[in-house]
């Protein structure tokens, strides 16, 4: 499991339609992201809605922008990096728990399972930022009382007006005093980090296909297919303010890693299926492992070729993810 902890402020927005957008304007030329609180975000610049309004049929229409380019999430081979997909959805996420949904910003979100299926060229880069229209509905919803237990979420997401992925989000909220029970002594913050492990080496930015050390999440431990995962706690966009265990986003980043160093050549994930087991602690190495499922002398007719990815901590699955790549070339 991997939280998305909504932060404690709270403003009402107006209920609206007739093509309103959630804080009750129309669009203008100017653009304003929507408030970093609303996705559980500290910095301005890692927030990427720019507003939402009401769908038909009790659907949702979140708008966002990508920029050009991004200081981890940077175009590849002249596309844009697809978990900038998976980070604009966290963030439509919780914010549509909270402003759809009436989900307290004490109350954590926990993914369970999120996967993407894309259209490669969709993700082209331009010279302009790219402007991303995500239509949301809600399945599966259950409820305790008055209070959101878990949902569905189902997207189909538009890039510059283009037909980009279909995606789905599986969540569920738990209360503060939940949260402290499924978390046990983890669950205070200071003692988590105070306890969190040395910063280990890293594997050649290379076979990640990074750039710098600062962005790698892999640590090598003399097996190709094996990583110790990186736990960079200063990283400004993997950890973008304090939390008490490895963020959902740094896993899905580490199998994503994973996925490239086992596969030949610069690829990009056209497709992605994670599934969350359990909390990756901060005290105790997590282990990756990859294993290719089409083979490399025989890859798919299209090019694309599969990774399975297992990460375990205490000899247990954190998160299972399967992950489908192309060549950028």
């Amino acid at each position: 499991m991997a939280s998305a902890t909504l932060m404690p402020s709270w403003r009402d927005q107006r209920r609206n339609g007739g093509g309103r957008f959630g804080d009750g304007n129309r669009r203008s030329v100017l653009t304003t992201t929507v408030q970093r609180e609303y996705v559980h975000r500290a910095a301005v610049s890692e927030v990427f809605l720019t507003n939402w309004r009401r769908g038909a049929a009790g659907s949702w229409v979140v708008s966002a922008q990508w920029p050009r380019a991004h200081s981890f999430y940077a175009p590849v081979g002249g596309l844009h990096d697809p978990l900038l997909l998976i980070e604009t959805m966290r963030q439509a996420g919780i914010l549509l728990s909270h402003v759809a949904q009436r989900v307290p910003l004490d109350r954590p979100i926990i993914w369970q399972r999120i996967r993407y299926d894309l259209v490669p060229r969709a993700l082209r880069a331009a010279e302009e930022p790219a402007e991303v229209e995500l239509h949301i509905t809600d399945h599966d919803v259950v409820r305790r009382g008055k209070r959101l237990a878990s949902a569905r979420q189902e997207f189909r997401v538009l890039c510059d007006g283009a037909h980009l992925a279909s995606a789905v989000l599986d969540y569920s909220c738990h209360s503060p005093a939940v949260y402290r029970r499924l978390r046990g002594r983890y669950s205070d913050l200071t003692f988590a980090n105070a306890r969190r492990l040395p910063l280990p080496e890293a594997v050649s930015p290379r076979l990640v296909a990074r750039d710098r050390d600062r962005d790698v999440v892999l640590s090598p431990t003399g097996r190709p297919d094996h990583w110790q995962l990186r736990v960079d706690t200063s990283h400004p966009v993997l950890f973008d303010h304090p939390v008490d265990h490895a963020p959902g986003m740094l896993m899905i980043e580490a199998a994503r890693q994973a996925a490239q160093a086992a596969t030949p050549g610069v690829t990009v994930p056209v497709a992605m299926d994670c599934t969350f087991e359990r909390y990756a602690e901060l005290d105790a190495p997590c282990w990756v492992r990859a294993r290719t499922t089409t083979p490399v002398a025989r890859p798919a007719a299209d090019g694309r070729r599969q990774v399975e990815i297992g990460v375990e901590q205490h000899g247990k699955p954190v998160i299972a993810a399967r992950i489908t790549s192309v060549s950028t070339a």
